[in-house]
């Protein structure tokens, strides 16, 4: 979809939208959601940033999913400036701009060069989200002179419902609900979100969490809890412990196991498979060690960035025992 598109769909007479969700736990799913939902959650973000009629905003993700979709609905709502680019893992853009959405891959292309350092630091605001944010990129971000943002939610709750510092004095691991928005912990320690100006009803996730007063942290999602042995194992723990050490592209998933039930793998693009698992040997936890090994061509993901977990699974089947 072309930003004429979705403006045509978006001043036409029906009440509701049609957005995807973003496929990375399965295929991306159809959603009708309205648009009296879309312009209170544009206005929320807005206010919570401080953004005001005539400040720039850039669109520079994907008008087929909810991420891109808000961009122009917080510019038609709140009577920002949108420019307007087209969808690249690097965005180039020219002038000012005060506030842009991007997901990591996009951020850590622009990092690559002095140019697009140049033009993410001159950003007054940078929302990230669609993906985890690795260590390593946090820190690059640290010492930006402007906010940038890691942002939590979900198709289901038009884009974000809390947000994140990741520099300057305020920089913190704990989420911040947006006005309106109220949390709760389900017994599975699964984050519940109360957000009725943009969701009808409670929304349970199966996002794992730690509270903290009005704060959360998330530790990882449900259905990425290996179960081993008899130990449950949260994937993106694996994941963030391996991240400093590993080079290559990978994603830790998951395998049927004779004998645990269930057995850890480790998919990466390098194909040194015993220097994979001597690094996993010193990093992790005994039994956290993936016990497969698969070299693919390239780490299976969605279109919005983020790991494609059943595909990965798929291909886990394949991984050898080293």
């Amino acid at each position: 979809m072309d930003l004429e598109e979705f403006l045509e769909e978006w001043h036409n007479s029906s009440p509701t939208v049609l957005v995807h969700t973003s496929g990375s736990t399965g295929q991306p799913k159809p959603m009708w959601v309205e648009k009296k939902r879309m312009e209170a959650s544009a206005r929320i973000t807005c206010d919570f940033l401080g953004l005001k009629p005539g400040d720039t905003a850039l669109l520079c993700m994907s008008l087929d999913y909810i991420a891109g979709k808000m961009m122009v609905v917080r510019a038609q709502t709140c009577g920002l400036r949108l420019v307007a680019e087209k969808p690249t893992g690097c965005p180039s853009w020219n002038g000012k701009i005060d506030f842009a959405a991007m997901v990591p891959m996009q951020v850590y292309n622009l990092l690559k060069t002095e140019e697009g350092r140049k033009r993410l630091r001159s950003v007054r605001h940078l929302i990230i989200g669609g993906g985890a944010i690795d260590d390593a990129l946090a820190q690059e971000l640290k010492t930006f002179p402007h906010a940038v943002w890691s942002t939590y939610g979900m198709t289901e709750t038009l884009s974000h419902i809390a947000l994140r510092r990741l520099n300057g004095a305020d920089a913190s691991e704990w989420y911040t609900p947006l006005e309106g928005v109220g949390i709760a912990q389900t017994g599975e320690g699964c984050l519940a979100i109360d957000a009725p100006a943009v969701h009808e009803g409670t929304l349970v996730t199966n996002d794992i969490v730690e509270l903290r007063g009005s704060q959360f942290r998330i530790l990882g999602r449900k259905d990425n809890v290996v179960c081993s042995g008899g130990i449950k194992i949260q994937i993106e723990e694996v994941e963030r412990l391996l991240r400093p050490h590993l080079g290559a592209a990978f994603v830790v998933t998951k395998r049927k196991d004779e004998k645990f039930g269930e057995a850890l793998v480790l998919l990466t693009e390098d194909t040194q498979l015993d220097a994979q698992r001597s690094v996993c040997q010193q990093v992790l936890p005994k039994y956290w060690q993936p016990r497969y090994y698969q070299y693919v061509e390239q780490i299976p993901m969605t279109e919005t960035g983020k790991p494609a977990r059943k595909e990965a699974e798929r291909l886990a089947a394949l991984a050898k025992e080293i």
